[in-house]
């Protein structure tokens, strides 16, 4: 077995290409300012952790097993149990949702920073409700990426906040001191008039992307959405919401067809709660399965007659087409012959002769100045 080393982590299952890395300066940094900490008798807690460098780092540099972690993404909860593996650390911690569990009697959490403040603003709530007293956080990001709004979301939630210094363009914020809290404000809910009978009631946890809004691109795929194919047009009356964020398109599908099932997967543990709370609020969580998956990895191939993609356009804070790709070869695999993808996209990614290529015949239903609908049928 190769000795434990940072270098050796890898981002596999995830896109892996020699500009996107497992491990970067501001985990580095993170690991070296928790050092001391590391040492100290005390429950430890990792949170936002990409591929393991901050778990497995801190169970191999404390010594002790025992270290609880949270991932929202779970292509990230396999990375960091390949990478576990490999350096013979499979029981040095355990994967835990975001709540009581992972923070009781917890005296150092190591966080990454997200750019969204509203998955901050629940994360901090959280450790502040659940965590020993003496609870320390060290949070750490990339300069480019943080802002004094972060310092003002820890500040609600706790007395001491204070900022390290930079190196090599990362930072961390230290939070001590936790304030008593009152009930948490999430998940938070807004909405949409969509052409329905009434509203279309969205709700969102922390971390789902783009909170309870209706996003334009899935606005101007929604009324195409009315139009479903005919049960055994393409194989199934059944749908796929893939990506399915706060549960927008599952919900408005199951609202505008009483007959569909809909099946609503994301690899985001916030989008799950997100997509199961929307279907509650509108009356179709019995015809709403919510999945946490990735890339449809539990459907069997040409299982699916009709799949319907909203793809996201980065990885983390980065932007990269090969995630889209990633879920458009997913499609390719589980669409059964003749089935459909219904998919909306960002004009300028110019996804159609990947579609053309991936999936088959591609034709467009609509566009903006900023997005196109196109519908592709399964060769």
């Amino acid at each position: 077995m190769t000795p434990f080393s940072l270098d050796h982590l890898r981002r596999r299952p995830d896109l892996e290409t020699p500009e996107l890395v497992a491990v970067d300066a501001a985990d580095r940094l993170l690991l070296d300012t928790a050092a001391e900490r590391l040492r100290l008798p005390g429950d430890i807690a990792t949170i936002n952790d990409a591929y393991g460098a901050l778990t497995l780092g801190a169970a191999h540099f404390s010594d002790r097993g025992g270290v609880r972690a949270f991932q929202d993404g779970l292509v990230h909860e396999r990375a960091l149990a390949l990478n576990a593996t490999d350096q013979g650390l499979q029981g040095a911690y355990r994967s835990l949702p975001l709540d009581a569990g992972l923070l009781d009697g917890v005296s150092t959490v190591l966080l990454r920073l997200p750019r969204s403040l509203d998955e901050l603003d629940e994360i901090a709530w959280t450790i502040a409700a659940h965590a020993r007293p003496d609870v320390v956080v060290l949070a750490a990001g990339r300069v480019k990426h943080m802002s004094v709004s972060m310092n003002t979301v820890l500040g609600r939630y706790f007395g001491d906040v204070t900022a390290g210094l930079a190196r090599q363009k990362a930072r961390v914020l230290t939070a001590a001191g936790p304030l008593a809290v009152g009930a948490s404000s999430f998940p938070r809910s807004a909405q949409h008039d969509v052409g329905l009978a009434r509203p279309l009631e969205l709700l969102a946890c922390g971390a789902t992307f783009g909170g309870p809004a209706l996003d334009p691109g899935t606005r101007l795929l929604l009324p195409h959405l009315r139009r479903l194919p005919p049960a055994g047009a393409s194989g199934a009356a059944d749908v796929v919401d893939l990506g399915c964020g706060n549960g927008a398109i599952a919900a408005f599908v199951a609202l505008t067809h009483p007959d569909v099932h809909v099946l609503a997967t994301d690899q985001s543990a916030s989008a799950m709660a997100s997509a199961a709370a929307t279907a509650a609020a509108n009356g179709v969580a019995d015809r709403i399965t919510v999945s946490r998956d990735d890339a449809l990895s539990a459907l069997p191939d040409a299982s699916v007659g009709l799949i319907i993609l909203n793809p996201p356009f980065h990885l983390g804070s980065t932007v990269h087409a090969g995630v889209a790709h990633r879920l458009f070869d997913a499609c390719a695999r589980v669409l059964r012959p003749g089935g459909e993808l219904v998919t909306v996209w960002n004009s300028h990614l110019r996804y159609r002769p990947v579609l053309e290529r991936t999936i088959g015949t591609t034709r467009q239903l609509d566009r903006s100045p900023r997005f196109t609908v196109t519908v592709s049928t399964r060769r």
